[in-house]
Parts: structure tokens; sequence; C-alpha cells
């Protein structure tokens, strides 16, 4: 007697949206940013060159990277708030993600704050350590009660 063992095929993920390639684009050239300190406008430069690029929002791209690099000290102040270190102690990956989740609940009404906090998260996870998407999560869920007190209060 023969039995057939089925395989099963791996799961494959829904393509990303362009907002979220946005966001890896952006996160990278934060991460540039932190690391090196290179000019917002190099960073942007490169990135419009890397294979994808095309596939993102580019105008949520640039938003992103320029006004987290414009705001990064306004944004930081949120952050200190909130984390349990120095923001210049954190995992490069870990600020931008941040840095990026803050930018969000403060500028993009459009996007709702559990959206934002779950793009970071999802970013974090990606790119960053292993639990690093925790933290990114606490830290958010925290900010985002400052920075959105009626939305949230009105989804718990």
């Amino acid at each position: 007697m023969t039995t057939a063992t089925q395989t099963s095929k791996p799961r494959r993920s829904a393509p990303k949206s362009s907002r979220r390639r946005s966001r890896e684009f952006a996160l990278q050239g934060l991460y540039e940013w932190l690391i090196a300190g290179s000019d917002a406008g190099v960073i942007e430069a490169h990135l419009r060159e890397q294979d994808g690029f095309d596939k993102c929002d580019k105008a949520h791209f640039d938003q992103l990277l320029h006004g987290c690099i414009r705001e990064a000290a306004d944004l930081d102040a949120v952050l200190v708030r909130h984390v349990d270190r120095k923001t210049t102690q954190l995992s490069p990956i870990e600020h931008g993600a941040l840095m990026i989740g803050v930018f969000e609940l403060k500028h993009c009404i459009d996007i709702p704050y559990r959206v934002a906090i779950n793009e970071a998260v999802e970013l974090t996870k990606s790119f960053g350590g292993t639990d690093g998407h925790k933290y990114v999560n606490g830290v958010l869920d925290k900010a985002a009660c400052d920075l959105r007190p009626l939305e949230v209060q009105s989804r718990r």
C-alpha cells in the first residue's frame, strides 16, 4: 500500500503596497542618514536608482524621508518621552522606524493610528533585530496616545 504525501507549497505573502515600499525605502534612507549623516538629496538620488523604487509611492517616500530628516529633533522630542534610553542609543533601524511611525502619526491623518503603528512594526520585523518590533510597538502605542488621543480613545 502506497501513501501519497502532500507537499504543501510555501504560502505567498500578499504583494507589497506602494506605501509599504515607500516606507522601506525611507527607512533605508534614514538608516544612511543616522549612520553616516549623508545629505538628504544624495540619499534620495541613490535610493531612486534602486531596483523596485519605481513601484513605491514616490510622494509618500519624499514626505517621509525629507519630513523625518527635517523634523528629526521634533520627532525625537516625542520619542524621548516614551523610550527607556537616549535616542542616540537606539539601533538605527528601530530609531528610523520610530521616526517614520511618529511622523505618520503627526502628519498623515489619513492613515489610521493602528496602521501607522503596524507599518513601523512590520519594518522593524523585516529589517531590525529579533525583538525590536515589540519595542517599536510599545513606544508607538504610547506616542499615539499623545499625538492622536481622540482617535485612540474612540478605538479602545
